[in-house]
């Protein structure tokens, strides 16, 4: 299949030939940041220094002192080890600010090279669509960050610390180090020798499992076309292939594992079996017993977690780093160019204002649950020209028994949820925070799909959708505004490049932009997005929404930056535009506007009109009193 090759090419690219790009680029971002790395080195001799003095001063305390008969004396070393353990507190404070001018200009130009990249792929491909843009700029660009804090503070904690353990060795005993030093070069090498093995499994079972599942994918979208043309046995011998492949890497790798275990293992424990077993040799060369218990304390506390956290850290973080820069910053995949040879319509989705057009194609497989109800919608509103409507029985939106859910065993989210709404209904959702609101809105747009049951927009699944598709269905509108560097009438028609001035006129009339717009200097000026504020991000949005040809609207919370009057226009003329308005309610009077408003409470879902909802949720009572309150804006 040609989606499994591409990963396996992709991946036999991601070993040494990304290792050799990310290197040279990794060299002159740490040398333009010397400073930074200075002030970091500087801390990290004071963590150094607190690791030798702790088992110095255990040792010192029982040779010239407790053993020595003089208990002052003991308890005066102890007591400069336990200063020496508390002031780790301040240092480790003072590596966190240092640390800080490292990951952020690293995040910062990850950003710049992912939109960047995006935008050379929009003008090189004017019909395709960089469908890992968004996951690019918002979770790699994380986990990038996120991964080099873990390996700096790692690396650094590893080569101080050791150095200060090792140091206060020798100057108990060099014998200690003739004991300790073997069996700890020994793992540590094990271990370095498993990296690139291990990494290559990794990325082998990585595009193993990617095969199988777009072969799944692929088998599921053409169920009946397989059926009908009797090639079924065809693709399950495929399948059962691909299982067998992505089994067998799953051995390798479990194989790996194991031997990077064994590594941790000896690393991590041989030391001090050994200087339990060479007790009696050391004694005889001298080493006293406050040698020895100082010698256990610097492993113990010092060299031992030292070495397991940087096996942890360079075996997870290390090629998790290494992988995502390289996918950001390293050279762009080579994609077709959408068949239609034109742009998908794109949703109203925002990652950042870096001017890159975004496509929600990032699309996950997990699902969320919530069992609803149906009610009575009003009737669908008078049709406009160019904005088409749901007609027929064919229903807006539609859940049949839909349940998500992040992993096998994790509590769903929703949970068989069963919810039809209207052409032309006005829906609000409530509930409070990581209910799952965000996630409904998401299933809603395909950019989810659901762990079972079946989510359609008027009266088509979405799962599976392209983007031209879905963008003809549906909008969305997040909290975070997306606004590009280009006209101020451009960004208005961005769904609806082909709209009249008439109709850019009236979208600007109904949601009170006028003031706005003569401020710019017209819907011809230049608009620079560090000129306007989130609420004004905000109605760019919705305006860009209002003017779309989609037939359903679903706002996630969009409204969040504007003031209660402001809210109510915008959601007013929204809801007087022809089509449906799906609502994430933010305000109590969102939900109070709502033909129908849709709880979730993570139990049971009720739906019904605000009066309904309000008697029968006791949930939705203690929102409203909250809203009420004033507490939530």
């Amino acid at each position: 299949m040609t989606g499994a090759a591409g990963s396996r090419g992709e991946a036999k690219d991601t070993g040494s030939g990304a290792l050799r790009r990310t290197v040279p680029p990794a060299r002159r971002f740490l040398a333009r940041r010397k400073g930074v790395l200075a002030r970091l080195a500087l801390w990290s001799v004071a963590e150094a220094g607190q690791a030798f003095v702790v088992g110095y001063g255990v040792a010192h305390a029982v040779d010239q002192g407790f053993l020595a008969s003089d208990t002052r004396r003991g308890l005066g070393w102890l007591a400069v080890a336990a200063v020496a353990v508390l002031l780790g507190a301040p240092v480790m404070r003072g590596v966190f600010a240092q640390l800080a001018g490292l990951t952020e200009p690293l995040r910062d130009g990850l950003v710049r090279r992912a939109v960047d990249r995006s935008l050379a792929g929009a003008l090189a491909r004017p019909g395709g669509t960089d469908r890992a843009a968004v996951s690019r700029l918002t979770n790699q660009v994380e986990i990038a960050r996120d991964s080099f804090a873990g390996l700096v503070l790692t690396l650094r904690s590893f080569v101080f610390t050791a150095a200060g353990a090792l140091l206060g060795l020798l100057s108990l005993h060099p014998a200690l180090l003739v004991v300790v030093l073997p069996p700890l070069l020994a793992g540590l090498a094990l271990f370095l020798a498993t990296l690139r093995p291990m990494a290559a499994a990794q990325r082998r079972a990585l595009a193993a499992d990617e095969a199988l599942g777009d072969h799944a994918a692929r088998a599921r979208a053409a169920l009946r076309d397989l059926t009908a043309c009797g090639t079924g046995p065809e693709v399950e011998r495929r399948a059962a292939e691909l299982v067998a492949g992505a089994a067998a890497s799953a051995r390798v790798l479990a194989r790996w594992a194991a031997v990077r275990t064994a590594a941790l293992g000896v690393a991590g424990h041989l030391p001090v079996l050994t200087l339990l077993v060479t007790v009696p040799w050391l004694r005889e060369r001298g080493v006293t017993a406050g040698a020895l218990l100082g010698a256990f304390t610097y492993l113990v506390q010092s060299l031992l977690p030292a070495v397991h956290t940087l096996m942890t850290a360079l075996g997870a973080a290390g090629s998790r780093l290494l992988v995502v820069v390289d996918r950001i910053a390293g050279p762009a995949p080579q994609e077709p160019a959408h068949p239609s040879g034109r742009p998908p319509a794109a949703d109203a989705v925002s990652p950042g204002d870096h001017g890159a057009s975004v496509s929600p194609e990032d699309r996950g497989a997990p699902a969320a649950a919530g069992a609803g109800a149906a009610g009575t919608p009003r009737s669908a509103r008078a049709a406009r020209p160019g904005v088409p409507t749901a007609r027929g029985p064919a229903a807006a939106v539609e859940f049949r028994a839909v349940t998500l859910s992040y992993g096998v065993r994790a509590e769903p989210v929703l949970d068989s949820l069963d919810l039809c709404v209207a052409p032309g209904e006005h829906i609000a959702v409530v509930g409070p925070s990581g209910i799952g609101k965000s996630t409904l809105t998401r299933l809603v747009a395909g950019m989810l799909a659901p762990s079972s049951g079946e989510v359609r927009v008027a009266g088509r699944p979405v799962t599976g959708g392209t983007a031209d598709e879905l963008g003809a269905l549906r909008v969305l509108v997040p909290q975070e505004a997306y606004v590009f560097a280009g006209t101020v009438g451009e960004n208005l028609t961005y769904l609806r490049p082909d709209a009249c001035r008439a109709d850019v006129d009236a979208t600007v009339r109904s949601l009170a932009l006028r003031p706005l717009v003569e401020r710019l200097g017209g819907l011809d000026a230049p608009l620079r997005p560090d000129e306007l504020s989130q609420g004004e991000r905000q109605l760019v949005a919705l305006a860009r929404a209002h003017l779309s040809a989609a037939p359903l609207l679903l706002l996630d919370e969009a409204t969040c930056h504007l003031d209660p009057a402001s809210e109510a226009r915008a959601e007013e003329a929204l809801a007087r535009r022809p089509g449906t308005l799906l609502v994430v309610a933010h305000r109590l009077s969102s939900a109070v506007r709502a033909d129908r408003v849709l709880v979730l409470d993570g139990v049971r879902t009720v739906c019904g009109t605000h009066r309904e909802v309000l008697a029968r949720s006791p949930l939705y009572r203690d929102l409203t009193g909250h809203w009420n309150g004033g507490s939530h804006r």
